[in-house]
């Protein structure tokens, strides 16, 4: 005999390994950003406005979005038992619907609906009105679900969380515990430690100049642990406006928030806290180092909103970002900038952008086609020349400093 009594899912930590709202807010800042800051500024005491809004927005790929694979095998079991499996969320009702067909769950959906936010004991009070009390089984992940567990049957909890656990035993509640949360590992490799290398830049004004006092050195030793601060809260941010299209993508479909494997509050709080401790140090070394930091932050996040997408000038940008490394070991030392400097350095970025570039265009699919950023297989030979043009600058550079 079939189980009548519905198992109730949340969606936004349970179900899904990521939050819909946060999903709509980076998925529309890269589409719309200032109508989306504008928006969450106005409508930051209504969440369930806020949330219909930035849905229209973002036009999220619902069936992209991470599921949790244990909560996902429990909801195929329990359809293959004919039982009724609902989602209930605080997200966004047409999104929670979309995803629900995506599922092929219940097409019964409980969600907010852009006037009243179905959270903790909203959602237990429709739930309640759906099935009674005691009607229904409810998994959750977050303490404001007590108020929903409380009415249920049985508890279902994703993840170890002792104050929820206190909580429902202090309701007379045994839980289920299904595995959840995410790993310090997982962060750091968001962080993109590899890239560090590439802050080594900043120690190249000091090769030039040949100026390597004690003092010299661990001042760039110091601006290098701030560009990397800096750089990794970027990167982060990068990914985060990039979510959809790494999932669509063979390999960036691993990535950390794209794959679910660390929560995007979590990015969202290691961004900014990487970003001031990248902008108070850089505020400790120096005004000129400070301003420099400053602008490569800028020129990252209008580069990850849209200048990667537009032919040549992502060139001009990703050369401008590594330019920026060597003004900044400039700044840092007290070492002039010179013509010579800027002569060297910038025509072979310009050189390692559009080789970058090529060798994308040349592993992308049969067409090579890059659309996405802007190029087609017909600009191969382009970014190819354009990369020759700036290794034979550079080299024309050294050789005329060499017999100047």
């Amino acid at each position: 005999m079939a189980d009548v009594k519905p198992l109730v899912l949340d969606v936004d930590g349970t179900f899904l390994k990521t939050d819909m709202l946060f999903e709509c807010f980076w998925a529309g800042l890269g589409k719309d950003p200032l109508r989306v800051v504008a928006l969450s500024a106005r409508n930051l005491k209504r969440p369930a406005h806020l949330k219909r809004d930035l849905a229209a927005i973002a036009d999220l790929r619902t069936d992209l979005l991470p599921s949790r694979p244990e909560i996902k095998d429990l909801a195929v079991a329990c359809l293959a038992r004919g039982r009724e499996v609902v989602l209930a969320s605080a997200s966004d009702r047409a999104l929670v619907q979309r995803l629900a067909a995506d599922h092929g769950l219940s097409q019964r959906v409980f969600a907010s609906d852009g006037d009243t936010n179905l959270k903790g004991s909203a959602k237990a009070k429709a739930l309640v009105a759906a099935y009674g009390e005691g009607g229904f089984d409810y998994a959750g992940d977050d303490i404001c679900d007590c108020a929903i567990w409380e009415k249920a049957e049985n508890a279902l909890i994703v993840g170890r969380k002792r104050a929820i656990e206190h909580s429902l035993a202090r309701l007379g509640k045994s839980a289920t515990t299904y595995p959840g949360g995410w790993a310090w590992r997982d962060l750091l490799r968001a962080l993109r430690p590899r890239q560090w290398v590439r802050n080594l830049l900043l120690l190249l004004p000091l090769l030039l100049a040949q100026h390597f006092s004690a003092m010299s050195l661990i001042m760039v030793a110091a601006g290098i642990v701030a560009f990397s601060a800096a750089a990794s809260a970027m990167y982060i941010v990068n990914d985060l406006l990039d979510l959809e299209a790494d999932r669509l993508h063979a390999i960036k479909r691993l990535r950390t928030f794209a794959s679910g494997a660390v929560p995007i509050k979590v990015g969202m709080i290691a961004s900014a806290l990487l970003g001031l401790a990248g902008l108070g140090l850089g505020a400790a070394l120096g005004p000129g180092f400070l301003a420099v930091v400053m602008v490569y932050m800028v020129l990252s996040l209008a580069y990850s909103l849209r200048l990667k997408r537009m032919r040549w000038a992502d060139i001009a940008a990703l050369a401008a970002l590594d330019s920026s490394r060597v003004i900044a070991g400039a700044a840092v030392a007290a070492i002039a900038v010179t013509g010579f400097m800027l002569a060297l350095v910038v025509p072979i970025f310009v050189a390692l952008a559009s080789f970058r570039r090529s060798s994308e265009l040349a592993m992308a699919d049969a067409d090579g086609d890059l659309s996405r950023l802007g190029y087609g297989s017909a600009d191969r030979s382009k970014l190819a020349a354009l990369a020759w043009l700036g290794v034979a600058i550079t080299l024309l550079v050294v050789l005329a400093h060499g017999f100047g």
